[in-house]
């Protein structure tokens, strides 16, 4: 692990021609093809300047700068980029730097409870750097890939009933449709039809209320869970999630016979068709207003897997897929994400099989990142399918980790620097590029 020391370099200047404005997110399989499916798909907006390339003008890539480097990054966002939704010195400097001189990066978060293009909005407002969905991959993202079956061989949930929580259910049922999934229901809709589900005064009665819609039938079958982001009522949440993982094949209201049966795989729990169960990530601890950091969904999702244990007599762990950082799922997600940006804002579209062939390999990512547990752990960690690319973690002191605090990070960084500025100048100088205009 190396500290950064920054030291003096010279500047390089370049001039503005055009780039991607924000669109919503799909991931092309070519870069002569991404412009035409971005239309065909309604992303791209059609008040947007078009430029020769075929793709809108904006603000944040500079074509007449080198070609890019076999290098980029991936920055987290929370006390990396912003704390407590205001820049941290130097972030917006930093992008602005990349933008300029056509060096890839890519956004990559455990927040979550938005959808991606609002979520990048807002943070283009905050940072005020120009930002886009096509770069940009936070913690429930990857779950677009369920609707029509995952890389996992998961079946497609498109027209599946899903049960979905989070923050604010009812806003993370409107994202859920948006991906795609046709018939989407929250605790709220159970709550509803079913009053004695949960014998206790709801916290949230008026909450419930408005945001509730009928269910499709009395007791429907519930074929998988997904957790978007840190519920606020983890009761309830619990309550429901416990009684469909104990259910015959996933039928809310229903008892499996299979239940903890010794002479069966996890002694017959989770063995009878119950619903899958998704996490968006596994953050313990976040960065937030509080001067020490706050629980996350991991800390909701420790408490789901007590109560199962409890209610399992210790037979049988708690059976789930858990995405987002550190799990390597996710970072295989956001490198073809990144793969894709790349190829399409630098070559753009209609450039032909040559040119893609001639553009060098992505050789080094660097993961930028103040939470050792999840940053740091998910690159270090991860191997890339294609053989070619590499992960390398570098770890700020802006956010979750505190050394007077925390001591030696749990998962040794590549470096440590003091925040995102210098964090980027170290790799540039690793990579045998100056960094003019990010002094300070």
């Amino acid at each position: 692990m190396r500290a950064f020391r920054p030291r003096a370099v010279l500047g390089r200047t370049a001039a503005s021609d055009c780039i991607l404005r924000p669109h919503s997110l799909p991931i092309p399989s070519s870069s002569a093809r991404a412009a035409s499916h971005l239309r065909r798909r309604g992303f791209i907006q059609s008040q947007s300047p078009i430029c020769a390339s075929g793709f809108p003008r904006s603000l944040s890539i500079d074509r007449k700068a080198p070609r890019p480097p076999p290098f980029a990054f991936a920055f987290d966002i929370d006390g990396v980029l912003l704390h407590v939704a205001k820049p941290i010195p130097g972030a917006t400097q930093t992008l602005e730097y990349l933008q300029k001189h056509n060096i890839p990066f890519i956004l990559l978060t455990n927040g979550g409870g938005k959808h991606e293009t609002d979520r990048v909005t807002d943070l283009s407002s905050r940072l005020g750097v120009p930002l886009s969905t096509d770069n940009f991959v936070q913690s429930h993202t990857p779950f677009q890939e369920l609707v029509d079956g995952g890389p996992d061989g998961e079946e497609g949930l498109r027209d599946k009933n899903v049960l979905v929580t989070g923050s604010d259910a009812a806003k993370c049922r409107a994202i859920a449709e948006r991906y795609g999934f046709r018939h989407v229901i929250i605790p709220a809709d159970i709550l509803a039809a079913h009053p004695t589900v949960w014998p206790f005064e709801p916290l949230l009665a008026e909450v419930y209320a408005a945001q509730a819609r009928p269910l499709p039938e009395p007791q429907p079958k519930i074929d998988a869970v997904l957790v978007f982001n840190d519920p606020r009522d983890w009761a309830l949440d619990i309550q429901l999630i416990t009684d469909l993982l104990q259910s015959r094949g996933g039928v809310l209201g229903t008892y499996s016979p299979l239940n903890g049966r010794a002479d069966l795989d996890n002694a017959g729990w989770q063995r009878d068709g119950q619903p899958k169960l998704y996490f968006s990530n596994p953050d313990l601890l976040w960065s937030a207003a509080y001067h020490l950091p706050r629980f996350g969904q991991g800390a909701f999702q420790a408490a789901l897997a007590g109560v199962w244990d409890q209610v399992t007599g210790g037979a049988a762990p708690l059976r789930r897929t858990v995405i987002g950082k550190p799990h390597a799922r996710t970072y295989a997600y956001a490198e073809r994400v990144l793969d894709a940006h790349r190829r399409a804002v630098v070559l753009g579209p209609g450039d032909g099989n040559n040119k893609q062939e001639n553009l060098e390999p992505l050789r080094t990512v660097y993961m930028v990142g103040d939470n050792p547990a999840s940053d740091i752990r998910g690159a270090n960690g991860y191997r890339s399918a294609n053989g070619a690319t590499s992960w390398d973690s570098v770890l700020v002191r802006t956010g979750v980790w505190d050394p007077e605090r925390g001591g030696k990070p749990a998962h040794e960084p590549t470096a440590v620097a003091d925040d995102v500025r210098h964090a980027v100048r170290w790799a540039l100088e690793r990579e045998g590029w100056d960094g003019g205009g990010l002094e300070g």
